[in-house]
């Protein structure tokens, strides 16, 4: 996927439009346009204020994508990640797969952090029984 695919497919998971966007990077929306067709070359400056735009690090824009799976992640009022898959079934059910794993061992931590606050609790009553 190249750099112009990649913006284009960003500015549309943002759903902005082509006007928004050039708005939004101070230019016309021709000179726009001609980005996302691919018909201008982008000085490093004008890939900085893509990636600004799109709060996401230059190195994700630049970076070839060849496994086709883009990741976005921005920050919503409650400080929590939202995330958008796009690529293939195969790499969308690696995500779900890594995602359930994750969510698997966030419970298993849970239960540990519960049997140790127990752990301690048993060890307080025995320290109390004995110096009785």
């Amino acid at each position: 996927m190249g750099i112009n695919e990649k913006v284009r497919l960003f500015r549309e998971l943002n759903h902005w439009s082509q006007e928004e966007m050039a708005e939004r990077m101070n230019m016309s929306v021709t000179g726009y346009a001609k980005i996302e067709r691919g018909e201008t070359n982008l000085s490093l400056h004008k890939l900085k204020q893509i990636a600004s735009v799109f709060q996401i690090d230059l190195i994700d824009l630049l970076s070839p994508s060849d496994n086709g799976v883009i990741l976005i992640g921005g920050e919503n009022n409650q400080n929590h990640f939202r995330n958008n898959y796009y690529g293939s079934q195969e790499a969308q059910f690696t995500i779900e797969k890594l995602e359930l794993e994750l969510k698997y061992k966030d419970e298993l931590l849970a239960q540990k952090d519960h049997e140790l606050e127990n752990l301690k609790e048993l060890m307080n009553l025995l320290k109390q029984s004995i110096g009785k």
